[in-house]
């Protein structure tokens, strides 16, 4: 009886343990612009770079395949717009 108690404690004590640290390693989702030093979430961004693909007439790859001078381009472009967060 002991053991079985002993061997519960020990099993929450883990699962606790891993989700304290799961947690504590999780990253915020957006993009990171370097060359402007922010960050810029996921969802809003999409839209944003949607408009940008557009109206440069390019087709569409996901930002972070494109090459360096393509995203500097964008994230340029990004930030003279009003509301660039």
């Amino acid at each position: 009886m002991l053991i079985k108690k002993k061997i519960g404690a020990c099993l929450l004590a883990a699962a606790m343990a891993t989700a304290v640290f799961t947690i504590g390693c999780t990253v915020p989702a957006g993009y990171y612009d370097p060359y402007y030093h922010d960050r810029h979430p996921a969802g809003g961004e999409v839209v944003f770079y949607g408009q940008w693909e557009s109206e440069t007439h390019r087709e569409h790859k996901d930002l972070k395949q494109r090459n360096k001078d393509e995203q500097k381009e964008y994230w340029d472009w990004r930030h003279k717009r009003q509301d660039h967060h």
